[in-house]
């Protein structure tokens, strides 16, 4: 379980870097830092075991594999399973890229990927074949103004931190 400390101004230079530059390494990180590279080291691993760095994998992007749509739905489900039965059905489709649990109108909103509209269709069958989906609706994302993003976020924890 991730703990909430936040972040110092040198967690966050580290998280800045790493995200800037992954192929970077310790050492690299600690000369550009102008730190020991023990110091970044530990710091590292303190960040992975907090959860604040939950991975150094790539980042994918889907329109270069070959899915250049992007959709929202949001499903309504039946309640009585709770919500572990169709998320494992969600689970399994691999156009499937997040699956959240909200508030307000449905109750899952569920971002996808697909080849084209076309093939959209097809997803969107694919995840209303679960008897616990009750109804869907589906936006299509016409243009992405802001990728998903963290360094913002990193930058004003470190500075809540500070104060």
């Amino acid at each position: 379980m991730a703990r909430h400390d936040g972040v110092d101004d040198l967690d966050a230079r580290i998280i800045r870097l790493y995200t800037d530059d992954p192929h970077i390494g310790v050492l690299g990180a600690s000369r550009t830092l102008g730190v020991a590279r023990g110091t970044v080291q530990a710091r590292l691993d303190r960040l992975q075991t907090r959860g604040v760095i939950r991975s150094f994998a790539p980042q994918v992007d889907a329109q270069a594999l070959g899915y250049p749509v992007t959709a929202f739905c949001t499903l309504e489900i039946s309640q009585r399973q709770g919500h572990g039965p169709v998320v494992a059905h969600l689970s399994a489709i691999p156009e499937v890229l997040e699956i959240h649990s909200i508030t307000g109108v449905g109750d899952l909103v569920v971002r996808v990927a697909a080849r084209d509209n076309a093939d959209l269709g097809r997803v969107i069958d694919e995840i209303i074949d679960d008897t616990h989906v009750l109804r869907a609706n589906t936006a299509i994302c016409l243009v992405t103004h802001l990728e998903y993003r963290t360094g913002p976020l990193v930058d004003a924890a470190a500075a809540a931190t500070a104060d």
